[in-house]
């Protein structure tokens, strides 16, 4: 189902609740018509047409499914109600005229399809005056649990507005499919008092089966208040996604973020498409996409620009696929930082392809810490496309992120089966590619296929290969041996 865009913020209309009406309406139709609008306790938006002609309903052509020439009437539940309070169930539909359409419920004898169609929850609705102010997290928290407790929910944020929000956590489980619609702008508080309850979130969605959240609409995170006072601790992510199953996310526009932008943390068959991810280059850990723990996730056809990485893989992850993702600028996508203070971390099965990387600090990265185990192995980076980067293709297996230096200990992830095929451009710095791996566990089963990067200033680039066993193939430039 898609949702295009209205030129009015109130007017629209769900496509899968359209339903004809013709243009000789009898005067007694005409009054149960209004009795149909007029009834409706349910979360049902229902708009009513009149024409200024003998006042009689009438369809219009509704471009991008909106009624252009009216004024809306929405029709909404009572604060509280839910599906599970009484109130009956709506069972809109759509006829073959999607193109001339009003919205509404099966009332007065219209027989209901045998699926249960969207139930449409209208964020503002719930937004009420308190102190002088509009308390915008209240209402998105009342109208989730409403869409949460239906029968295929749906949450819209409408647009051309904008909500401020304190951090808010989405519960589940849901009663069935729930769809969140952003198509207006979220944006984050900037009162720290507002994140004295929970500073490491914003918004998050936590055990939620089966949701997409969609629509084109923007999420600021604000962050410019938190990257003054900048640390790595106790900094809100903008965008959690927590032990979801079955999690869709579309077409959004994520900007900002205190700390990462979106974050899917232990969730299962996850497909993030269409993002557009950005921050400043000089905001400082604002990831653009960090994966935690989660198993079964596709990252396509997005553009990440932010401060540091623009993907981030880390431990637990598996079946990992990002494909057609342009980067630039930011710090690369990376697999890490594994192993960090003796940890064990497990990462596999994770295949990059057709990805753009401009300007930025890396391109493909693995990096682990010293003292850590597990296994970092089943990598596949293919199909690269560098422009001016700094480290287009690097393994650390010595990386240290801190003021002082790390102590050296034996112990290291073990990096295996890792495979760069039809790598091509330029690298900022004459060491185009470099294997710093463990002395102690050497990394293993590494080939170059087809790789092929020039140093942006002219000459050759060079490549620095520190323990590591791998194997050339096809044209390789620079190379190890």
């Amino acid at each position: 189902m898609r949702f295009k865009k209205p030129n009015m913020a109130l007017e629209w209309c769900p496509r899968d609740t359209w339903k004809s009406y013709t243009d000789d309406v009898t005067s007694s139709q005409t009054s149960k018509s209004k009795t149909l609008f007029g009834m409706s306790k349910i979360g049902l938006i229902q708009t009513k047409l009149k024409s200024e002609r003998n006042g009689q309903l009438r369809s219009h052509p509704i471009p991008g499914g909106l009624f252009p020439n009216a004024p809306p009437r929405q029709v909404f539940p009572q604060r509280g109600d839910t599906c599970l309070s009484g109130f009956p169930r709506p069972s809109p539909y759509r006829t073959q005229q999607s193109d001339e359409a009003e919205c509404f419920g099966d009332c007065h004898g219209v027989a209901a399809p045998p699926l249960a169609q969207p139930y449409v929850v209208n964020v503002d609705h719930f937004i009420v005056r308190s102190n002088g102010f509009y308390d915008h997290s209240k209402a998105f928290l009342e109208a989730w649990k409403v869409a949460c407790s239906c029968e295929n929910g749906v949450l819209v944020v409408p647009w051309n507005k904008k909500y401020r929000l304190k951090p808010i956590k989405f519960l589940g489980p849901c009663n069935s499919d729930t769809t969140v619609k952003i198509y207006g702008k979220i944006e984050a508080s900037e009162d720290p008092l507002d994140y004295q309850q929970d500073r490491t979130h914003w918004l998050r969605f936590e055990n939620v089966q089966n949701l997409k959240v969609e629509g084109g609409g923007s999420i600021d995170g604000n962050g410019e208040v938190w990257w003054r006072n900048s640390c790595k601790v106790n900094k809100s992510r903008a965008v959690v996604f927590s032990e979801c199953k079955n999690l869709r996310v579309d077409e959004l526009r994520i900007a900002n973020a205190q700390q990462m932008h979106l974050t899917f943390q232990e969730c299962v068959d996850v497909v993030a498409s269409n993002l557009m991810i950005t921050a400043p280059e000089r905001s400082p850990n604002t990831d653009g996409i960090h994966i935690t723990g989660t198993k079964n996730i596709q990252i396509v056809s997005s553009v990440i620009q932010t401060g540091d990485d623009c993907i981030s893989i880390v431990s637990g992850s598996t079946n990992v696929r990002a494909t057609g993702i342009t980067c630039g600028p930011g710090h690369g996508i990376s697999i890490g930082s594994l192993g960090e203070g003796n940890s064990v971390a497990h990462v596999s099965n994770v295949i990059v392809n057709r990805a753009k990387f401009t300007g930025t600090e890396n391109g493909v990265r693995i990096k682990t810490w010293q003292g850590g185990s597990g296994q970092a192995k089943d990598i596949v980076f293919q199909n690269i496309e560098m422009h001016r980067v700094n480290n287009p293709i690097i393994v650390d297996q010595y990386y240290c992120d801190r003021d002082t230096p790390c102590p050296e200990q034996k112990s290291a992830v073990k990096v295996s089966n890792v495979r760069y095929q039809n790598i091509k451009g330029t690298s900022s710095t004459k060491m185009a590619i470099k294997f710093d791996c463990s002395q102690s566990f050497p990394c293993q089963e590494i080939v170059l296929q087809n790789v092929n990067l020039a140093h942006e200033g002219g000459g050759a680039a060079a490549a620095d290969c520190q323990h590591v066993k791998l194997m050339d193939k096809g044209h390789v430039s620079p190379s190890c041996s």
